[in-house]
C-alpha cells in the first residue's frame, strides 16, 4: 500500500511539472509575440522596383542550379569573408547571375564578383548589385 502511494505521488508531481513547463513556454511565447518583430521593408525596397531580380526567380533547370550551387561554395570556403558575404543572395536564370546583399567593403564586393565571374564563364554573366553597408 505505501509503494502505490509513494509511487501516486511522484506521478503527481511529475504532472504538476509537466503542467508548469507548459505554462511557463506558453508565457514566453506571449510575451515574444508582445516585442517588436524585426522588419526588413526598408532593406528589401530595391527588390520591389519594376524588373527586380528576387530570389523566387531562380530558375528550377539543372545548369542553373549547379552554378548557382558552385558560386554559393566559393563564397562559403573563403573564410577572409564576412558573415555578411557568406549569406548574399545569388540567383540565377538562364545562365546569368545576379549577386544581391549587403557585404562590409568594397574588397568582398569585388572577391565575391570575381568568383561568380570565374563560375558563370565571364563577367558579362554577372550583375553585381551588392551594396556596401556603411559602418
Amino acid at each position: 500500500m505505501t509503494i502505490k502511494y509513494k509511487t501516486l505521488q511522484i506521478a503527481a508531481l511529475g504532472l504538476g511539472i509537466a503542467g508548469f513547463s507548459v505554462t511557463g513556454i506558453s508565457t514566453l511565447a506571449r510575451q515574444s509575440d508582445q516585442q517588436t518583430q524585426p522588419d526588413n521593408t526598408r532593406n528589401n525596397k530595391g527588390d520591389n522596383g519594376k524588373g527586380g531580380t528576387t530570389a523566387d526567380q531562380q530558375t528550377n533547370n539543372p545548369a542553373d542550379r549547379e552554378l548557382a550551387k558552385k558560386i554559393r561554395k566559393s563564397i562559403a570556403s573563403d573564410s577572409s569573408l564576412s558573415t555578411y558575404a557568406h549569406n548574399i543572395k545569388v540567383i540565377v536564370r538562364d545562365g546569368m547571375v545576379t549577386l544581391k546583399g549587403p557585404v562590409h567593403t568594397e574588397e568582398e564586393k569585388n572577391a565575391i564578383g570575381a568568383k561568380a565571374s570565374e563560375a558563370a564563364g565571364g563577367n558579362d554573366k554577372v550583375q553585381n548589385e551588392l551594396t556596401v553597408k556603411a559602418s
